[in-house]
């Protein structure tokens, strides 16, 4: 009743910005074009502040990054603070999504970390051979057939995919080091792509706490503050398990990222 009486004092409400999935382009992904309308929509809510609830392997570098930046503009502009809980993981992309919040918070089980760049794909030239199956290709351009799935493997190849990942890594870095400041432990090897369990991430200065949501929101914002929670909603196919061929690709790259961290 307290929400529909003017003269009371309303609640402190919390939009809770769930952050579950891989991340990339994919149907079911989380991606920037995705996530916008309910970025927006939360910080347009006039809240306390913001909540990101993180269970993320990882994914696509660009999108990880476009996904922070909105919320990073957002909190700015409307001038509300941003509080993350990481549940099973936040690793890779993942954590750099955890890094768009002013505080980072974990369970003692939480993985965190994963500050690399990866590369993975599958090669069948072998199959191919033994199939009877030859690959022909034409190209303007020395590069044109990088990492091509069914030619073996060149180590020129594998040259020219470390020195792409180099920059990636760095601008994750960067943004890693914008975000912690002086709260990452000065004298640990943090960016070579190690994953840390719940105190040790404390320990390290890459998140500020063991705590859950909602008790952790409570004592901050009172027991009255009313938690709104944000999602993107799955697929009618996805959600009845009807998979096109792509999305099926999709999923079995999904499952190889959380297989990662044992989940």
């Amino acid at each position: 009743m307290k929400l529909f009486i003017p003269f009371l004092k309303k609640p402190p409400v919390v939009p809770v910005i769930r952050l579950q999935a891989g991340i990339g382009t994919g149907r079911n992904a989380l991606s920037d074009a995705g996530l916008a309308p309910l970025i927006e929509k939360a910080f347009n809510m006039k809240p306390a502040a913001v909540a990101l609830a993180i269970n993320s392997p990882g994914g696509s570098a660009v999108q990880s990054s476009l996904i922070a930046a909105r919320i990073r503009r957002l909190a700015v502009e409307k001038g509300v603070k941003v509080h993350a809980f990481v549940e099973d993981v936040a690793a890779s992309g993942g954590y750099w999504l955890a890094c768009a919040g002013d505080e980072i918070f974990v369970d003692d089980s939480s993985i965190v970390g994963s500050i690399g760049v990866i590369f993975a794909s599958f090669g069948f030239p072998e199959l191919m051979a033994r199939q009877g199956v030859e690959r022909r290709v034409v190209t303007a351009g020395k590069s044109k057939s990088l990492a091509d799935p069914f030619l073996p493997q060149k180590p020129e190849d594998i040259d020219r995919l470390k020195a792409l990942q180099g920059p990636i890594h760095d601008a994750f870095i960067a943004h890693v080091k914008a975000r912690r400041g002086a709260r990452l432990a000065a004298d640990a090897d943090l960016f070579n792509a190690d994953v840390w369990v719940g105190r040790q991430a404390v320990e390290l200065g890459l998140v500020d706490g063991v705590a859950h949501l909602v008790p952790k929101l409570k004592a901050l914002y009172g027991e009255e503050v009313r938690l709104v929670p944000l999602g993107q909603k799955r697929g009618l196919l996805a959600r009845f398990g009807l998979l096109v061929a792509d999305d099926l690709l999709q999923s079995v790259e999904d499952r190889a990222l959380w297989a990662r961290y044992g989940l």
